[in-house]
């Protein structure tokens, strides 16, 4: 059986860095690739209040997430083009999405930072719960300004 490496991925440019580190990674390992994307209605804890949750929103909110996968999808082929690559969208809690997604991976990948939060952290909340909770190693690619996949 393969080994598995786990990407969170969120379309900020840390989480393109870490896709295309793991996509090197998996290639070397000649291991799969997962990429997961979480998407919720709930923002840094805080509900959208009176904002009516329809159908339509659910699944603008799921379409984002699969159209973030597909980008990065893109962005691992780039380079690394002989490996095996799905992926999951899924709704939930970011954190809790990786943290159960990687539960019997060989590594979970994030991008230091996604896009929320106060820039100037070296760790956001995900990356953060995910290193101090994960069941396998995890690898924090960080983000410096002037970087781009």
């Amino acid at each position: 059986m393969n080994e598995t490496i786990v990407v969170g991925v969120d379309g900020s440019m840390a989480a393109r860095l870490a896709v295309r580190w793991a996509a090197r990674e998996a290639e070397l390992r000649k291991a799969d690739l997962i990429l997961v994307s979480a998407w919720s209605i709930l923002l840094d804890g805080f509900s959208l209040g009176d904002v009516a949750v329809t159908e339509d929103l659910l699944k603008g909110l799921e379409i984002d997430a699969e159209q973030r996968l597909a980008e990065a999808a893109n962005d691992a082929r780039a380079v690394a083009t002989d490996i095996s690559i799905t992926t999951e969208a899924v709704e939930g809690n970011p954190s809790a999405v990786l943290l159960h997604a990687a539960r019997d991976a060989d590594l979970l990948v994030i991008g230091s930072r996604g896009l929320g939060g106060f820039r100037g952290l070296l760790l956001g909340s995900v990356s953060q719960q995910c290193a101090d909770h994960a069941s396998c190693p995890v690898v924090v690619v960080r983000h410096v300004d002037g970087d781009t996949p």
